[in-house]
């Protein structure tokens, strides 16, 4: 593997923003972009390096990337830096070697980032990108709803469920998708479970129900199992992530 990091993606607000890009030892490759998790507010993208080795291995690249967050930002920042992202690999990508499929993904707020690009056409379409070319989706976790902090944000209780524009589940309609796996925990955070079984049921409403897959992680926390290795010290999430990619070439 070859990983090649903080490349500079784009500068805003005299802000560099950076991401990492891990090759694999092979001639071919899909590629998986992860956005982080930390409520938009917190991580980076060195969240991704448990997982990276193991995509590695099993002949997929990974670009893992950072994005504006507050108290810095403001909606609808990071969803137009992880737009951003997804046009820098499309551009570059081939510099590295010959990449046969994109992948997007994210864990929580990540997952709300991956939901957004997924369901609203508007941020990947700012650089002639449709959803559909994207040849998956993980959603871990992620928000369907508008996003607490971008509640807070507006000054409004972050606890309401509000389904606006910012919300993901707000763009689902009459179209194609992609195939997307939705992943959310047991005691995941409140209302996450509820909002998650909601987007894939409406999914589902819209005649899309072929290209949902669903893991459910028994006994487990928000996004605890992301730290996490198997019996086999395999990634957890690489895992999952692997299997979803090796499902929809199949």
């Amino acid at each position: 593997m070859k990983s090649y990091k903080d490349i500079v993606y784009k500068e805003v607000d005299s802000q560099k923003l950076s991401l990492d890009i891990h090759i694999p030892e092979s001639e071919e490759f899909s590629v998986f972009i992860f956005f982080h998790g930390g409520g938009l507010e917190a991580g980076d993208k060195n969240a991704a390096n448990i997982f990276v080795p193991y995509l590695a291995e099993n002949s997929v690249a990974t670009v893992s990337a950072n994005y504006r967050m507050y108290p810095n930002a403001k909606y609808p920042d990071f969803l137009i830096d992880a737009a951003d992202v997804v046009k820098y690999v499309k551009n570059n990508i081939s510099k590295y070697g010959k990449c046969n499929k994109i992948y997007l993904g994210g864990s929580s707020a990540g997952g709300y980032i991956s939901m957004m690009l997924c369901f609203d056409d508007k941020y990947l379409g700012a650089h002639g990108i449709k959803p559909t070319d994207i040849a998956g989706y993980v959603h871990n976790a992620g928000q369907p709803t508008a996003h607490y902090n971008v509640l807070r944000e507006r000054k409004t209780d972050s606890r309401r469920v509000i389904v606006d524009d910012s919300a993901p589940l707000y763009h689902i309609c009459e179209k194609e998708y992609s195939p997307m796996l939705f992943v959310v925990s047991e005691f995941d955070m409140t209302n996450r479970y509820e909002q998650t079984i909601l987007t894939m049921s409406t999914l589902k409403h819209f005649g899309q129900g072929d290209k949902v897959s669903y893991k459910f992680m028994e006994g487990k926390k928000h996004c605890q199992y992301d730290g996490e290795r198997d019996e086999n010290g395999i990634s957890v999430l690489g895992k999952l992530v692997l299997d979803f990619i090796k499902n929809t070439e199949n």
